[in-house]
């Protein structure tokens, strides 16, 4: 008889124990019952929310951008405001799947598939929101560098802005394969679950013909090993390439070689704070707090504390160049961010975004998820604040005064970013009904970790015990 027993040294990453067969049953269950009202509830919610975004989308083509609140001093607003944020939440996605991959980190297996699915929806926007604050929509594809018949008329790939093009697209690219790489395996599982024949039909053509021997594990790990490292370089150089529409301009504010490294870490501080709210959701609703462990949740609430302080570093970094340098149009423009007309926004960026994270020094607040939920809320909320200030703050006041004016979106715009929201809550909501939001194969693997097989010695007649004194013979002999 064997029993299995909790490691000392480890801490297993499937707190209750689990078959193999009971973990396909239980991330099965989502897509193969119908959904309860709380989902329909929640879906008619974020179509809402998609909707409103869209009539207000419509007015922008129907009457003009201005509709918005945008002026000839402060060109970019709301607007960029979200392009920078959702590229910055579709970091963390890569993140936890590629480089948490390639390090082995074995945490990631309950985590990485809902990350993923976050990293394609939010990309989604923030290229969809390219087009949308275009002036021309329709026009959109002269950003591509095609042969046309209009003369030499090509795009200047000296300007960031194209290379956004270029970086968005291939960081939404690698990352849409990586994930559906990674599902192979549990589409394979759903069709051979799959009761009616539309749907069986459906998963045997998404499998691409899975079978599971093991010529097709190994094609499969050696695929999924090469897109983690394709994939992993993308992470540091989008949101880089997306840093340098404000750092090649000669706005004080903008101008500065910390952007990338600075913008990198927001992402990934943006982006876990949005994995855990969605993880904690999903926790909650299907009660996988067995899968969704707190070791995961303090494992990102960690990775959280170091991007936080180096959002801190980059803050202070900024005032202190600008107090060095010795530059007055530098200085002037960050005395205008703490103390000028949106001084309001500055200080809300730093509490949410410094201040705020503080508490996850503290293991007891870190591992509940009664703090974590409304912290990650907060966080997100800065983080759309920063990219605001960095946009809004540096324009309104350039060099000279009498260009000086104020900012402030319209219903419109705000109806629009509302929209945003809408298209990345519904896109999530139809995922958990359509495919395994957890990676069955990934988390098999790991059922054992953090477990030692214990023995009982059985009771054998044959052979018979040894008698004392042929022991005592033996070890006098050998002496």
């Amino acid at each position: 008889m064997s029993r299995v027993r909790l490691s000392a040294l480890r801490e297993p990453l499937v707190t209750a124990e689990r078959s193999l067969a009971q973990v396909t049953d239980e991330v099965c269950a989502p897509i193969e019952r119908r959904p309860n009202t709380r989902w329909w509830l929640a879906l008619l919610g974020a179509a809402s929310a998609l909707c409103f975004g869209l009539v207000c989308y419509i007015r922008t083509l129907s009457t003009g951008l201005g509709v918005w609140g945008l002026n000839n001093t402060v060109g970019w607003g709301v607007d960029i405001t979200n392009f920078v944020f959702w590229i910055g939440i579709g970091h963390a996605g890569t993140l936890i799947s590629a480089i948490l991959f390639l390090f082995r980190q074995q945490w990631r297996t309950s985590v990485n598939r809902a990350a993923e699915a976050m990293t394609i929806f939010a990309v989604t926007c923030a290229g969809l929101d390219v087009i949308v604050h275009m002036g021309r929509p329709w026009l959109a594809f002269w950003t591509l560098p095609y042969p046309n018949t209009r003369g030499s008329l090509w795009v200047n790939f000296r300007s960031p802005l194209i290379w956004d093009v270029f970086a968005v697209s291939t960081y939404f690219t690698i990352s849409l394969v990586f994930w559906y790489v990674g599902l192979l395996p549990d589409l394979a599982t759903v069709r051979d679950r799959a009761k009616g024949r539309i749907r069986k039909l459906v998963f045997s053509l998404l499998s691409l013909g899975w079978n599971g021997s093991h010529r097709t594990w190994s094609r499969y790990e050696t695929v999924y090993l090469l897109l983690a490292g394709l994939a992993t370089p993308l992470v540091l150089s989008v949101h880089s390439i997306v840093s340098m529409d404000f750092a090649t301009s000669l706005l004080p504010g903008w101008h500065t070689t910390i952007f990338p490294p600075y913008f990198v870490a927001g992402a990934v501080f943006s982006g876990f704070a949005m994995v855990l709210t969605l993880m904690l959701i999903v926790r909650a609703v299907l009660g996988w707090q067995h899968l969704i462990t707190t070791r995961h949740l303090e494992n990102m609430a960690k990775i959280m504390i170091v991007t936080g302080g180096i959002m801190a570093l980059a803050y202070a970094t900024e005032l202190f160049t600008a107090w060095y340098s010795g530059n007055a149009y530098e200085l002037f423009t960050f005395r205008n961010r703490m103390s000028g007309p949106y001084a309001w926004a500055y200080w809300t960026m730093v509490g949410c975004n410094v201040l705020a994270p503080q508490l996850l020094w503290f293991k007891k607040l870190r591992t509940s998820p009664i703090v974590l939920f409304p912290l990650s809320l907060v966080i997100n909320v800065g983080m759309w604040l920063e990219r605001f200030v960095i946009i809004v703050t540096s324009l309104h006041r350039d060099f000279v005064p009498s260009n000086w004016t104020m900012y402030w979106p319209t219903w419109v715009e705000l109806g629009i970013t509302i929209g945003w929201f809408g298209l990345f809550f519904t896109l999530f909501l139809l995922f958990t009904r359509a495919l395994p939001m957890v990676s069955i194969a990934e988390v098999k693997s790991v059922l054992d970790y953090g477990r030692e097989p214990r023995r009982e010695p059985a009771s054998v007649p044959w052979p018979a015990p040894i008698a004392p004194e042929f022991v005592a013979g033996s070890q006098e002999g050998a002496v």
